[in-house]
């Protein structure tokens, strides 16, 4: 199972990005999901550092690895490994 986490229609309210972060990763992880699609669309590329950057300092060992989408820059995936 994956998440899919649009993040264009709150890309300019910082507190709401936070929480929508926040919350696909908790859904990631009370799921047990493979992974979890941050969509923070193409722009200028702030929004798509910004995530990484938060992802980074608030979930540092909780993800098993993040990919950036090469055929497509909108998009970051994190990739989980669960303990069975």
């Amino acid at each position: 199972m994956d998440i899919k986490l649009d993040l264009h229609d709150i890309f300019s309210d910082g507190r709401a990005l936070e929480n929508a972060l926040h919350g696909g990763m908790q859904e990631a992880k009370e799921k047990r999901a493979k992974a979890l699609e941050i969509i923070p669309g193409k722009g200028s590329g702030q929004l798509k550092k910004s995530v990484l950057r938060f992802l980074e300092k608030n979930y540092k060992g909780a993800y098993h690895r993040i990919e950036k989408d090469d055929k497509n820059w909108g998009r970051i995936f994190v990739h989980f490994r669960w303990e069975k």
